[in-house]
């Protein structure tokens, strides 16, 4: 019998991209913060996948649900495999009002085997402080599914331990102090690189004129609302003209290793130095053949059937090849690619390279 192994590593190449990019996608306006809300409730409809007696807290909440409806349900009557515990959570953007909806993300923290086909029943969703933001309930969606079969194994597609409620929380209670646009406004940048907050700057200079922008911390760029626009009916329209404006970010040199799953992402200012390499690839391979072991004449010995187990050491010739000065990503992939190698060993060259001093970029391994 022959054991072969094989994986399966993908290799992603991010090509540089001159396309310009909205300060929109770039910055956001200090001031509209998001809130986290978050919530603990019961998903119910489950076919049988849901926690098991061994999760105590379950069974609490439902005899606790049953007892503000008038039941009282002794506890070892009380079955929970189509019942599971859930944490639900919500982002709330800055100033929603009453009567407005969010979607809603439902996980399990039991010993649920799936949230498929459940439904949230009605969840408070509190803020930091404890005050009831929103009100959640719904039909979730997982996404997949989970079909067990005998003897523990089973067929799932996706995660179905986790699920969405689409526009599933409302919003009970308006949030933020009332916001008015005064005369200068502070613009953070989502990405934090100085490079792009001197560009965004420029693009706003150019476009209002000459201080209209300056920085005030390496991320952070201070905008006077012009003259023109300082009328309280223009302040907004000056500021969707900001978030259409259009610059280049500056992208930082990263290479993304990803170890469990052999995924390599190679950003598009990445440099190789000129290097030689050396790679030989070791390969061992077992078999393993029956043999019938035959007693002799008149031993009063059994025939028995033996395993003959023989590996073999294969080593590929090693070479070395230099590698010249690659400036692009198309350069690099060219350069890795004339080593003949196989993709599972790209991760461990590119380790050996920043080890080296050759490669020109911040390798990051997940």
């Amino acid at each position: 019998m022959k054991k072969v192994l094989t994986v399966f590593i993908v290799l992603v190449w991010i090509t540089h991209s001159l396309s310009q990019v909205r300060v929109k996608d770039l910055s956001r306006l200090q001031g509209l913060e998001t809130y986290q809300i978050v919530g603990y409730g019961l998903v119910t409809g489950l076919n049988g996948t849901g926690d098991t007696r061994r999760v105590t807290f379950t069974i609490q909440s439902v005899l606790n649900m049953l007892q503000r409806f008038g039941l009282n349900v002794p506890k070892q009557y009380v079955r929970m495999r189509n019942v599971a515990a859930v944490m639900v959570t919500a982002e709330v953007p800055a100033y929603v009002q009453k009567g407005d909806r969010l979607p809603v993300t439902v996980s399990s923290i039991g010993d649920a085997r799936s949230l498929e086909g459940g439904v949230l029943l009605l969840t408070p969703l509190v803020d930091q402080s404890g005050r009831v933001v929103a009100m959640a309930q719904g039909a979730l969606s997982v996404g997949g599914f989970a079909v067990p079969t005998t003897g523990g194994g089973g067929v799932r597609q996706n995660h179905t331990l986790t699920g969405r409620i689409p526009n599933g929380a409302v919003v009970q209670s308006s949030i933020g102090k009332p916001f008015a646009l005064k005369d200068t406004l502070h613009l953070s940048l989502t990405e934090k690189d100085v490079t792009t907050a001197q560009r965004v700057l420029q693009a706003i200079n150019q476009r209002f004129g000459e201080g209209t922008a300056r920085p005030i911390q390496p991320y952070t760029i201070q905008v006077a609302v012009p003259e023109a626009y300082r009328e309280a009916d223009r302040r907004y329209a000056f500021l969707a003209e900001i978030e259409q404006l259009e610059v280049m970010p500056d992208v930082p040199a990263r290479v993304v290793i990803n170890e469990r799953t052999g995924t390599v992402v190679v950003g598009g200012n990445v440099k190789i130095l000129p290097a030689a390499v050396a790679h030989g690839n070791l390969s061992v391979e077992i078999r393993s053949e029956p043999i019938v072991s035959q007693p002799a004449p008149f031993s009063q010995g059994e025939t028995v059937v033996l395993p003959n187990t023989q590996a073999t050491v294969y080593q590929d010739e090693g070479k070395m090849v230099t590698i010249e000065n690659a400036t692009t990503v198309q350069e690099v992939a060219q350069a890795l690619n004339s080593l003949g190698v196989m993709p599972r060993d790209i991760i461990a060259i590119l380790q050996a390279l920043k080890e080296a001093g050759a490669l020109r970029a911040e390798l990051i391994v997940m």
